[in-house]
């Protein structure tokens, strides 16, 4: 019973993460709350299982401690309180929607939270290597073929008047930043030689049909951030390959070792010409004067292209110089960006389009804190579990950070954290990171796998420790 309360709370997760992407981003009231209802039962099948093991285990990550900072920061923002002139003060500008915002953060925190307890065996991160890679793919596919046959209706029932549209998502470059996180993970798996080779081929195809996706999506950030990302995957790969291999090897720094960072840019270069081809085949030319089109349509018509959003930044930078220790408030922003905006007002602004300019004018220099400490404890996690000497954990661990890596880049020009189904793909891969850095030793062995097979076998043989 609770093996199967086990695997059931695991597999309604990766259930959890699907609704969220095909429910256009969980945007809506109707599907947070499915969402919300969907973590809910997910920790009720935990609380039975609890039950059924009389006992409770709870693993709290180091990376779950500035999760919950920023929680204690938006519930101080909540806090309401009548004065002697009858008017409500409190330290948000939009107590309503820091309240709104804050229950949605804490649900996150609760997906993160179980990611980090029951995605925990080699066996069920392999799941989810597979789960993946098939996922982005049948998603990549899916977006092709309504991007080709596009009606003006989502799934091709569900009319919509959004011109930015692709594959689920409302805007594009969600969709274009979602796959940057999926992206890298097969590639990594493939570098680090992870899966066996007769799944390469698989692997290499995912990754280059998801990354011919983005470019289709015609999302300029997204087409950085995927370059960042499998560039990050490559660099990290090849100082992983010239750390590996034997002592010998490591003091020699031989050719052996340069060869392997040569193959493993080789195969990155290879996913990348892929996709150029995959351009050329569908028509290069319908893409590229898309691309201008667009390019010319917003400059006229929008204030909101990628390099005219410098008004939104000044005036984010405004609203956080006048809040300065605890900003504006979660989720206030687009009530509160009307006081301090130079333009004409025409575009309702939702969000600041750079997600770190949002933290500091929701949450002031006490939520830039929380965001440094909450960046370091991830960076470093990343570099210790690419250290593993599972190549499927390395290569996993490899691929989620470049992944990681990918959208904080995108987060420079765009607001893909504030959306709930990238936010909580992006957590997840945290989640799966911090979990396989937790079983990487402090120490770095001095020896390769063959060594320490051989070290063992002496120690079996002869009843004495090596």
């Amino acid at each position: 019973m609770s093996d199967r309360l086990d695997k059931a709370i695991a597999v309604g997760l990766l259930v959890a993460v699907v609704f969220t992407a095909l429910a256009h981003g969980a945007v809506e009231s109707w599907s947070l709350a499915l969402y919300e209802l969907i973590v809910t039962l997910l920790v009720l099948l935990w609380a039975f299982k609890s039950i059924a093991d009389h006992r409770l285990k709870i693993t709290i990550p180091k990376l779950a401690l500035p999760l919950v900072a920023l929680l204690a920061i938006g519930l101080a923002q909540s806090v309401s309180v009548g004065g002697p002139d009858s008017q409500v003060r409190s330290l948000s500008m939009d107590v309503e929607a820091t309240r709104a915002t804050v229950t949605v953060l804490f649900f996150l925190l609760l997906s993160f939270l179980i990611a980090a307890n029951f995605l925990d065996t080699r066996e069920r991160l392999q799941t989810l290597v597979r789960f993946l890679v098939v996922y982005g793919l049948v998603l990549a596919v899916f977006a092709l073929i309504q991007h080709f046959t596009w009606d003006g209706r989502f799934y091709w029932f569900r009319p919509t008047k959004q011109y930015a549209v692709f594959g689920p998502f409302v805007n594009r470059n969600h969709y274009a930043g979602y796959m940057a996180m999926l992206i890298p993970v097969p590639v990594g798996l493939i570098l680090s030689r992870g899966v066996p080779k007769e799944a390469w081929l698989l692997f290499g195809f995912a990754a280059a049909i998801m990354g011919l996706t983005v470019v289709v999506s015609l999302s300029r950030g997204g087409m950085v951030s995927v370059f960042a990302g499998l560039i990050f995957v490559a660099v990290l790969s090849g100082r992983r390959a010239l750390a590996g291999g034997s002592a010998r090897d490591r003091r020699s720094r031989g050719g052996a070792s340069r060869s392997r960072v040569t193959v493993r840019i080789g195969a990155v270069a290879a996913i990348v010409l892929a996709i150029a081809v995959g351009i050329f085949w569908i028509g290069a030319e319908g893409v590229i004067n898309r691309a201008a089109q667009s390019i010319d349509d917003q400059s006229a018509s929008s204030q909101m292209t990628m390099f005219g959003r410098e008004w939104v930044w000044r005036d984010t930078l405004t609203m956080f110089s006048n809040h300065p220790i605890m900003g504006t408030g979660l989720g206030a922003y687009e009530t509160v960006y009307p006081m301090y905006t130079h333009s004409n007002g025409f575009l309702v602004v939702q969000y600041a389009h750079n997600d770190y300019l949002q933290l500091l004018s929701d949450a002031g220099i006490v939520g830039g804190i929380v965001g440094v400490w909450f960046l370091f404890l991830l960076f470093r996690a990343i570099a210790r579990a690419t250290r593993s000497s599972d190549p499927l954990m390395a290569g996993l661990a490899l691929g989620c950070g470049g992944g990681i890596f990918a959208i904080l880049v995108h987060s420079l020009f765009d607001f893909n954290l504030q959306i709930p189904s990238n936010c909580l793909l992006f957590l997840l891969l945290a989640a799966v990171v911090e979990r396989i850095a937790a079983t990487v030793s402090d120490v770095a062995p001095e020896v390769d796998l063959k060594e320490r097979a051989a070290a063992n076998a002496g120690e079996l043989a002869t009843g004495v420790p090596s």
